[in-house]
């Protein structure tokens, strides 16, 4: 067993990991080394949730009491658009503000033996670190010891075109809420929730176009952290002031970024080893940093143990058992991030109730939304027959070009050669590659002989579903998403969200 560990970063992660392995074994020396005063934090709540917390609560309480004692519960998510409020329930959520969850997290590391060391600056060397058996680089997104190990690590980073900015306001949030306005330079939208009895959670997120158009773009965000962008902060407190009864937003270093999702292929090298956003970050409307952070402590504490005097081996064990996890997640988290690139367009394509489906179905179906909150799945299918002459989805007719269809489900084998008037087009692998498919798709369109129809097959449920948008909601023409083992769910979560118009299996 590691007789000495240095933990750098003393975010929730790095606590927590300190707290388990101290607690586990009291004989190993373990010391966090913290850049910033115990006082100091940035941001303003971390939430969790309900159905992810069973591992953090077994490995130690201390999360559960302070949720507990301290935070924020709710079970509804609650969409606000075009003056209506639309809910759906069955999605468990707790918050708590980051500066009591740090203050929690220190007590409790402090009472099992772990020495804290704030306002410690430790260089990105390890070996400034040498007298360490082991070092824990839990130094956040920008981590300088990943960073210095690039080319053994091997970071990636992708960086999503939306912008976003954090803030808190005195306004307290019923639960998790979405609230979307158009302001004369484009549309804007909040992710809120309440983190305490007196504040929530304020995120903001927008377009790059609309940002620029808003003249927003003027904070100099290279400045260290520290100062917040109060130009923005008056733009969007007169935006949203009726959503918030008039409140104000508060600050903490907050500044317009673009979400980086960051993947690492390897997370350790000797021994050094990643933990939290150093190693992964997963983009914040799917869950929580943090979360993930606490995860990976609970596994590499237990690796250690379970490999206490083969070091090479419980890093290796680390790594295999949080990767499958972390890569999950980042996997769900990039459609909902795609989502938040797009939301402008679908603010202004969408009723409420299609909207509030659209994004509530963003990586899940018809059928486990209905078994969270039914009420919510009836309401979406009321609204579509009340559209559609009280037909239900399937079963709805439509009529393209001069061709009609009964029904929404389509045999792709009726739609081939050019007498039918539909473009086939096959979805990308990958999102970097749409480009050239929409520019085909818009000569297409365009042309002398624009067609009727678009079907989109392969790609990935993501491409396919961005390109089917791009002809229906950007070109205005019916689209048909054809994919392998498409079931009557799939095919009626696309079509109530308004991702298709048509819907059909793989042809042979």
């Amino acid at each position: 067993m590691v007789s000495r560990i240095a933990c750098v970063g003393g975010g929730p992660g790095g606590l927590f990991f300190a707290t388990l392995i101290k607690q586990a074994d009291p004989s190993v020396e373990v010391t966090v080394f913290e850049r910033n005063r115990p006082e100091d934090t940035f941001g303003f709540g971390v939430v969790f949730s309900d159905a992810t917390l069973a591992a953090i609560h077994q490995a130690d309480p201390v999360l559960r009491t302070a949720l507990a004692e301290h935070g924020r519960h709710w079970d509804d998510i609650e969409v606000r658009l075009k003056g209506q409020r639309i809910r759906c329930g069955g999605n468990g959520m707790a918050a708590i503000t980051r500066r009591t969850l740090l203050h929690l997290l220190h007590r409790r590391a402090a009472e099992v033996g772990v020495e804290l060391r704030f306002s410690h600056e430790v260089p990105a060397d390890p070996e400034q670190l040498a007298d360490y058996d082991l070092i824990v680089a839990a130094d956040g997104a920008n981590s300088r010891f990943r960073d210095r190990l690039a080319d053994i690590l091997v970071p990636e980073v992708e960086v999503a075109t939306a912008k976003f900015i954090w803030f808190g306001t005195n306004y307290l949030f019923d639960g998790l809420t979405f609230v979307h306005e158009h302001a004369p330079h484009g549309t804007f939208a909040v992710h809120g929730y309440p983190i305490s009895d007196s504040v929530s959670t304020f995120i903001v997120e927008t377009d790059e176009e609309s940002w620029r158009r808003a003249g927003l773009d003027d904070f100099d965000t290279a400045q260290p952290p520290g100062p917040s962008d109060e130009k923005t902060r008056h733009y969007l407190e007169k935006l949203f002031a009726e959503q918030i009864d008039g409140h104000e937003l508060l600050v903490n270093n907050s500044r317009w970024g673009n979400f980086r999702t960051r993947r690492t292929h390897r997370w350790h090298s000797g021994n050094l080893v990643l933990l939290g956003d150093a190693a992964h970050t997963a983009h914040f409307s799917v869950g929580s940093g943090t979360k993930m952070a606490m995860e990976d402590a609970i596994a590499l504490a237990d690796s250690l143990l379970a490999h206490r005097d083969d070091l090479p081996s419980a890093l290796e064990a680390y790594e295999a058992a949080r990767r499958p996890s972390v890569e999950k997640i980042q996997a769900s988290a990039r459609p909902s991030l795609s989502w938040w690139e797009h939301f402008g367009r679908y603010h202004d394509a969408f009723r409420p109730t299609q909207f509030a489906f659209h994004f509530i179905s963003r990586s899940i179906g018809k059928e486990r939304i209905a078994r969270r909150d039914p009420e919510f799945v009836e309401r979406v299918v009321r609204d579509w027959r009340a559209t559609h002459g009280g037909r239900d989805p399937l079963d709805t007719p439509l009529r393209a070009g001069e061709r009609e269809f009964g029904g929404r489900w389509v045999s792709p084998e009726d739609l081939s050669g050019p007498e039918s008037g539909c473009l086939w087009l096959t979805a990308p692998d990958t999102e970097a590659q749409l480009t050239e498919i929409f520019e085909q798709l818009a000569r297409a369109v365009n042309g002398t002989t624009p067609p009727a129809l678009v079907a989109v097959q392969d790609g990935t449920p993501l491409t396919r579903s961005l390109l089917a948008e791009q002809a229906r909601l950007v070109h205005g023409v019916p689209a048909l998403i054809v994919e392998d083992g498409m079931d009557d769910d799939r095919a009626e979560t696309l079509l109530l969200s308004g991702r298709a118009d048509l819907v059909g299996r793989e042809r042979a």
